[in-house]
């Protein structure tokens, strides 16, 4: 038989190569088996697998407990640490610092199932590969007084920019032409200048009682399920948001592209499995994030909103350029929602605490600082992922050319970034 080894041989890639393949290959198959093992303790784990369904079968059968899984990891990791990996190319030896990083959040995500306490810092530089920043209240409070110069007016700062959001609500029963025709827009837009796998698709759905805005389920195939919450009302901005967010050119092109590329082109099957809280959702959330202003870049945005989404949910678009100076500050404090969690999960602020500080500077009324807080119980220092994955992908997009004078580069830069096993330390500068 033809074997990978004699394969490489012939393509002139040296046998300790070809053989530190294979032992990738088995080792991600182990660590893919590990990662299905997880979804029973954990029933957020596993956001999406679509490799052969005998693995998920056997994980089910296997049924292992915690410490097996913190000693199996354990056995993949000193695996890949004991590997030559000097004659691999690039390609190879990011693969393996990819398992390497992956299989370390796997075992810290057991660990704390398991019962081990972990700081915020210490879950966010285990499970998603960085080190979060801090800010102190001065540098919210500095932000929140360049907002109070644009929202003059009585009450709170969150009262008036809540009173001023109503003016841009979509109303409910337009919420899924509005929806659809943003997403339509985002994915021929994202088509221009990608080639998205053949057959791609997805189908919308509106639920309820979420802790989350917004998730995409994909299902394999270049298919996805996006679903969008509508527990509270949702602005005329946030449509343009979910559309790349989730879809185009954001998570289910990311989802779709890596099949592609790993999974089919190279036959890389660690990426048939998505777990959740890992070095992985630092690159997903962050690109979905940047994706929105490589897909519709300043006015761009605004002319398609003003011209097409405004009339559609019949709404007055003569504030939209205001409105869109009003969100970027308020964009600026999204790290306040990092500051609660970091303090809330460490134990030096209570509920009530927590929840007041998000409504004085992540700007959040009560009921939504309370879904915010839901989000933070449930999904931990995951929070991270959306502001400084955001700013990580588009330093490291404007470092590679890809800047917004560049439109062009920057969707090769940004198709390059969404096709391959990035991870969060490769983006720093």
């Amino acid at each position: 038989m033809f074997t990978l080894v004699a394969m490489l041989l012939s393509l002139g890639i040296s046998a300790d190569g070809a053989g530190a393949m294979d032992a990738m290959n088995e080792i991600s198959q182990d660590y893919v088996k590990l990662v299905l093992g997880m979804g029973r303790h954990d029933a957020d784990y596993v956001d999406a697998y679509y490799g052969p369904e005998e693995w998920r079968k056997e994980a089910e059968r296997a049924a292992l407990d915690l410490a097996t899984i913190i000693g199996k990891a354990g056995e993949l990791s000193k695996k890949l640490a004991e590997l030559d990996t000097s004659s691999l190319d690039a390609m190879g030896k990011q693969r393996h610092l990819y398992l390497t990083k992956q299989i370390k959040a796997l075992t810290a995500r057991a660990e704390w199932l398991s019962g081990k306490k972990m700081t915020f810092d210490q879950e966010a530089e285990r499970l998603y590969d960085v080190k979060p920043p801090e800010f102190g209240e001065d540098h919210f409070k500095k932000l929140a007084a360049e907002l109070e110069k644009a929202l003059p007016g009585e009450g709170s700062l969150t009262t008036r920019l809540e009173a001023y959001r109503k003016r841009f609500i979509i109303p409910p029963d337009k919420l899924d032409k509005v929806f659809k025709a943003a997403i339509e827009e985002a994915r021929e837009r994202t088509g221009r200048h990608m080639e998205l796998p053949s057959g791609e698709s997805f189908v919308v759905e509106y639920v309820t009682d979420k802790a989350w805005s917004g998730y995409n389920w994909y299902k394999g195939k270049a298919h996805s399920l996006i679903q969008v919450n509508t527990d509270f009302p949702i602005t005329i901005d946030r449509a343009v948001d979910l559309a790349c967010h989730e879809g185009y050119p954001g998570h289910h092109v990311y989802n779709a592209l890596l099949e592609k590329h790993m999974v089919t082109g190279r036959g890389w099957l660690e990426f048939s499995v998505y777990p959740l809280f890992s070095p992985q959702s630092l690159i997903a959330e962050g690109s979905a994030n940047f994706g929105i202003d490589v897909a519709f870049p300043g006015e761009e945005r605004m002319a398609f909103e003003r011209e097409v989404l405004f009339p559609l949910a019949g709404l007055d678009p003569a504030g939209v350029d205001e409105y869109y100076r009003i969100m970027e500050l308020v964009r600026k404090l999204s790290y306040a929602g990092n500051e609660a969690a970091r303090n809330y999960l460490n134990g030096t602020w209570d509920r009530e605490k927590t929840i007041q500080w998000l409504v004085d500077y992540a700007l959040f009324s009560r009921d939504r600082a309370g879904q915010r807080l839901k989000f933070i119980s449930k999904y931990r220092a995951y929070v991270i992922n959306y502001n400084l994955g955001q700013d990580m992908v588009a330093a490291w997009v404007n470092a590679q050319g890809g800047t917004a004078d560049q439109s062009a580069e920057r969707w090769k830069v940004f198709e390059r970034l969404l096709s391959g096993p990035m991870l969060p330390s490769n983006l720093e500068l």
